[in-house]
């Protein structure tokens, strides 16, 4: 079994409730969605990437493996459209925890992993494409629902751009914290990066924070590794 692979690497995770952790990443290339802040451009097609064995992949992470190593990440482009492939690779690690970074809008790919330690799953908003569909947000829900069942540490992630529009985010977070409630799920709010775009909107931030803090325990949390200068 190969997968289309682009980059395998070791770094401090810089978002979300594991900022700061050592993570070794396992970037697989290739999309379903085209978001318009997307920051993995050389990910998001095939193309950029090598198609890596099962073994190749161990050997490489073997290779990183440091002291402080808390976990593996499973990232992308979108890592959920190789379910087989991650599964595989969880069963070489059994005693290391597992991070899926993903947009969540493929439920029955999630269904098919095993063994998923934490999950951060995407929050999309209508303005993060040229076009919507209504049924990224539902596959979303749905995704939460089955990462629930499976007993994975599960946080939501929402990228903000200076231009979001606060009453839209609050009617998509209503909506997660009525499937999230009895878990209490973290909610993790991202100011696009660079952050220097939000030199004249820093209350916003702020705001963000108090409206969906009414339904949802909130953090805001920058892209960290960026701030730090790494990958």
């Amino acid at each position: 079994m190969k997968a289309p692979v682009s980059e395998i690497f070791s770094s401090i995770q810089g978002e979300g409730i594991l900022m700061g952790r050592r993570q070794i990443f396992i970037r697989f290339s290739g999309c379903n969605l085209d978001c318009k802040y997307c920051d993995t451009i050389n990910s998001k097609n095939n193309g950029n990437e090598d198609l890596l064995t099962i073994n190749e992949v161990v050997d490489r992470v073997n290779e990183l493996i440091t002291p402080d190593l808390h976990s593996i990440s499973f990232t992308g482009g979108e890592p959920t459209l190789y379910p087989e492939f991650i599964n595989e690779m969880v069963n070489s690690y059994a005693n290391l925890k597992i991070l899926l970074e993903t947009n969540a809008t493929l439920p029955e790919k999630i269904g098919i992993i095993d063994n998923i330690t934490y999950a951060s799953v995407d929050i999309k908003l209508p303005e993060h494409f040229y076009r919507w569909d209504p049924n990224i947000f539902k596959n979303e829900l749905r995704s939460i629902e089955i990462l629930m069942e499976k007993k994975a540490t599960v946080y939501c992630k929402l990228v903000i751009l200076p231009s979001t529009k606060i009453n839209k985010v609050e009617e998509l977070i209503i909506e997660v914290s009525k499937k999230t409630n009895d878990y209490n799920i973290p909610l993790i709010i991202q100011p696009s990066s660079p952050i220097r775009q939000w030199k004249k909107d820093k209350k916003k931030i702020l705001k963000f924070s108090e409206v969906c803090g009414k339904y949802m325990d909130v953090l805001t949390i920058p892209q960290v590794h960026k701030c730090l200068g790494l990958d």
